[in-house]
């Protein structure tokens, strides 16, 4: 059974799209079958992994609405070496409709359920909202992953996600845990990223991933070349904390 990662930040730029899509490749050159979902009508995944989004003929929304299976709409990423569930501006509507479905929190846990066995991993990159799309995301979800940049906002915005994240725990998904804070875009040069890293480190303890994501040009350039900056540029710094990153993650085990 495939362990399930929500990407998940509302606020805007910390960094989501970037882990995501290099995370799925830097797990999928460490062997293991990978998924990425992209439930963010930007579709900015399904380009970083060299997918052109205005060319796809069905995507995430299609399956969202059931007017699709997941195993006939995914995608594969051969340079990356995983599959993608690609994304839209479609999926701007998917919003709305939605809310008049049935069982509209749990329409992606549903999809996912009849190809979770074809996969070790399942990694779904979140809009910038705490919206119906996201809640779907944290209700197939097992473990959240949050990347965030050590500034004085991002702690702001931290606290709303966590309470988010209890309630969907208490009302939708009772096995749903923070898996770890991904320290992004970070700065050792700057006197307020060391100050909020060592915040989360003693508010969020071992929930806090030991790797740090550096601001790296290369983690910026890759994806206008539709190739993860772990496979872009293997050396640079920005890929080799994500390397770094999938080895923590693979280290963490399976949810209980």
């Amino acid at each position: 059974m495939a362990r399930i990662f929500a990407v998940v930040n509302q606020k805007g730029g910390v960094g989501k799209t970037t882990t995501s899509v290099n995370l799925a490749a830097a797990l999928a050159q460490a062997g293991r079958r990978v998924l990425l979902v992209d439930l963010d009508p930007q579709g900015n995944a399904t380009m970083g992994s060299g997918i052109d989004k205005r060319t796809v003929g069905r995507t995430v929304y299609h399956v969202l609405l059931g007017l699709g299976e997941l195993a006939g709409v995914r995608v594969r990423v051969e340079r990356g070496g995983f599959d993608l569930l690609p994304a839209n501006r479609e999926l701007a509507g998917a919003e709305i409709e939605l809310v008049e479905l049935e069982g509209r929190e749990t329409r992606l846990k549903k999809a996912l359920e009849r190809v979770t066995d074809e996969y070790d991993f399942i990694l779904i990159d979140c809009p910038p909202s705490l919206s119906l799309l996201t809640v779907n995301a944290l209700t197939a979800a097992q473990r959240v992953l949050i990347p965030m940049q050590c500034e004085y906002y991002a702690l702001e915005g931290l606290s709303d996600l966590v309470a988010t994240i209890k309630r969907v725990r208490v009302n939708l998904n009772p096995q749903l845990e923070i898996a770890g804070l991904l320290r992004t875009m970070y700065d050792p040069r700057n006197t307020l990223s060391q100050q909020v890293s060592q915040q989360l480190e003693d508010h969020f303890k071992e929930k806090v991933y030991r790797t740090l994501v550096p601001r790296n040009v290369r983690l910026a350039e890759a994806p206008s070349y539709g190739v993860p900056a772990v496979l872009w540029d293997a050396a640079s710094k920005g890929a080799q904390a994500y390397l770094a990153l999938a080895d923590e993650i693979l280290a963490q085990g399976r949810p209980a």
